[in-house]
């Protein structure tokens, strides 16, 4: 039912005379009536039609109108229910409200306070339909649903699907805002704990002191503040899955303890007794591992526990292609989250979200189509809804470097880094957004140096 539409009606009253009555006061209306002598045939119509809202008597021989309005919230909990009463039962009136109700009116009926009643019934029962609709528009959009079609990061996803249904450690590699989390997600979600928990830590958020803490959980007294006994993460996500976000982060002291779960499936909460762990670990960073290993910043035991079966989420730029997709994506969600009409990209703004070398990755891009969506006037998100950056992008990516065959790369870089300096008017922060390269590498460069 929208705003603009008529509303179904259901009367229940044991008086042939009042249902006669009502049904031709909200016919001339333009309501569509539905009359019921009794609770049993009010319920058959609830259940067979697409009634809106009930308006019961309250005292009716049998089945009371209050053992109407329950059945009828437990048949169908979107349908507003209306009572009618005598004057000397208002009080029960009142107390059928608690159960549900929406509104009352007394005897004799008059016409305009009838009227008024349903109507306002009918409207909030609209809302709520409308509403419920729109949460559940928004929750479907907003889970992390995968958008993209670009091959390398397909294969991304095949891997991590065919990863799932193992108990095998999983780690996932990438820049940030690439969507580590949701490949994560996706592993969970696909495997047979897919019914349990999925916790998520980001080990770089939380402070060394307390990160064994938050991870491990901790017995009363164990340290000083530890007034009582609290589970950690581990307890948390029994029976499903972890998912350690920078795990390059973590201490020396905290990597011994997980790699004793990774090989004991044990732990020990921070003075407490060893727990078992029944716990998938998926864990995530976009250090290099590697060299961190070599660095000796990072246990070599541990990285090969965690690399058993590795995937590398491509940067935003190696997948150009998916960003229309995503663009479409992340203005549905948007649209609907701010209760406004779906958001359409014309040609130039478009152009200017392909153009941009989009370092912050895919969590950057729902950004930009986030304030995009708050502060577009038209339904139409145009270059001016962009932020000014992206704006400038769209001025330097909107002329085309020309080379001749077999060009020297050197050279390609010095030209393509000479004109968007030129075109940011020197700004070497801008034109390191621009390239998707850090501001070092363009001093770099200019110096002659190579990387």
């Amino acid at each position: 039912m929208t705003a603009s539409e008529e509303f179904t009606l259901l009367v229940v009253d044991d008086e042939r005379s009042n249902l006669e009555s009502i049904e031709k006061i909200f016919v001339r209306e333009g309501v569509r009536v539905f009359t019921a002598p009794d609770a049993r045939s009010a319920l058959e119509l609830v259940r067979t039609q697409s009634i809106h809202v009930v308006l019961t008597d309250l005292m009716m021989p049998g089945t009371t109108g209050v053992d109407l309005l329950r059945a009828v919230k437990q048949l169908r909990p979107d349908v507003e229910v209306v009572l009618m009463t005598a004057f000397g039962t208002v009080e029960s009136a009142v107390a059928a409200m608690k159960e549900g109700a929406y509104d009352f009116v007394e005897k004799p009926l008059k016409r305009v306070p009838i009227v008024k009643s349903v109507r306002k019934a009918a409207e909030r029962g609209r809302l709520l339909a409308e509403n419920k609709s729109l949460r559940a528009e928004v929750e479907r959009l907003s889970h992390r649903d995968i958008v993209g079609q670009a091959p390398n990061f397909r294969r991304v996803i095949d891997v991590a699907q065919q990863a799932a249904p193992s108990q095998a450690t999983v780690l996932v590699l990438g820049e940030s805002g690439t969507g580590k989390e949701l490949v994560a997600r996706l592993v969970h979600e696909r495997s047979s704990r897919s019914k349990g928990p999925f916790v998520a830590v980001n080990c770089a958020a939380l402070p060394e002191s307390i990160l064994e803490s938050e991870l491990f959980g901790h017995s009363r007294g164990a340290f000083t503040g530890a007034v009582a006994k609290k589970d950690g993460r581990f307890a948390k996500a029994e029976g499903g899955t972890l998912f350690l976000d920078e795990i390059g982060e973590l201490s020396p002291h905290v990597q011994v303890k997980l790699l004793r779960v990774l090989q004991e499936g044990e732990y020990e909460p921070v003075g407490g007794d060893t727990v078992k762990a029944d716990v998938r670990i998926v864990a995530a960073t976009n250090r290099d591992l590697s060299a961190e290993v070599k660095n000796g910043r990072f246990r070599e035991d541990l990285f090969y526990r965690l690399n058993v079966i590795a995937v590398t989420c491509p940067p935003l730029r190696a997948r150009r292609e998916d960003i229309p997709l995503l663009v479409d994506h992340f203005l549905a969600l948007y649209s609907a989250k701010n209760h406004r009409t779906r958001l359409t990209v014309n040609r130039a703004a478009l152009d200017a979200l392909l153009g941009y070398a989009w370092p912050g990755n895919i969590r950057e891009l729902e950004n930009v189509i986030e304030r995009a969506v708050v502060l577009a006037r038209a339904d139409v998100m145009d270059v001016a809804d962009l932020p000014e950056y992206l704006q400038k992008s769209s001025e330097v990516f909107g002329e085309n470097l020309q080379f001749t065959l077999g060009t020297p790369l050197a050279e390609i870089e010095e030209r393509l880094l000479r004109e968007t300096l030129r075109h940011t008017k020197g700004d070497k922060q801008l034109a390191a957004q621009l390239l998707g390269i850090s501001v070092r590498t363009i001093y770099r460069k200019i110096d002659g140096r190579d990387d």
